[in-house]
């Protein structure tokens, strides 16, 4: 009896159709699983958008004030200090390091004398942009330089030079005096804040003396500072 070749055995549901029901999910999961990468990137490009804007208003935001703070410390009795050297004495690696400054100034009422100064300047990036509060270690060195005139009356103690040492409050002084007894001119530096200053301090004293063949007539301080 000739071989009859039979079909494939198809499995039937109890409706009788063919069984795809494990097909059928498949569809429906990658698109459940498009929605979640869509979504995944929608919150990640959100993400890096407003992690950029947050950059970008930080850095205007300290742009401005930098520009708002300077200069860093402005005079308000002489001019502004001329800057003699520099010298590091703590590294930092991404910002500037902290350093010891030497700077000069002249005396803006009393020609023919001059003082210097060195105090520490604190780096990195609160330094940089004029927002850290420097300590108030500064050493004082005056000295005549030439014939001394007095250009106007003074008080004892008055201001000869300012430098603001922080944001808020606090300032660094140079002040003048006269020793009318030994006829010598006294300059005192030291930092004070709004509250509560320090008594750091550092004084140097120039006594009026000719300057030259030339100089004969030498003047009283106790003429001119009261």
């Amino acid at each position: 009896m000739p071989s009859v070749a039979k079909k494939p055995h198809i499995p039937l549901n109890n409706a009788g159709a063919p069984s795809f029901g494990i097909f059928r999910c498949i569809p429906a999961k990658i698109a459940r699983i498009r929605k979640l990468k869509a979504l995944a990137t929608e919150i990640i490009m959100t993400s890096h958008a407003l992690s950029q804007f947050d950059t970008r208003s930080w850095r205007w935001i300290l742009v401005g004030l930098a520009l708002l703070l300077w200069p860093s410390s402005p005079a308000s009795a002489a001019d502004e200090p001329d800057l003699i050297f520099r010298r590091s004495t703590v590294f930092k690696w991404l910002s500037p390091n902290d350093k010891l400054a030497t700077y000069g100034v002249d005396d803006p009422e009393v020609e023919g004398v001059a003082c210097h100064f060195t105090l520490p300047e604190k780096g990195g990036y609160t330094g940089w942009l004029g927002l850290a509060e420097q300590v108030s270690d500064i050493s004082l060195a005056c000295r005549q330089i030439g014939p001394i005139h007095f250009k106007s009356k003074m008080e004892q103690g008055d201001d000869m030079f300012k430098q603001r040492r922080s944001l808020f409050f606090k300032k660094m002084q140079i002040v003048r005096g006269c020793d009318a007894k030994r006829n010598v001119l006294v300059y005192m530096v030291y930092s004070d804040k709004l509250i509560d200053g320090s008594p750091k301090n550092s004084t140097s004293s120039v006594p009026i003396m000719p300057w030259g063949a030339s100089d004969n007539v030498i003047q009283k301080c106790s003429e001119f500072i009261q």
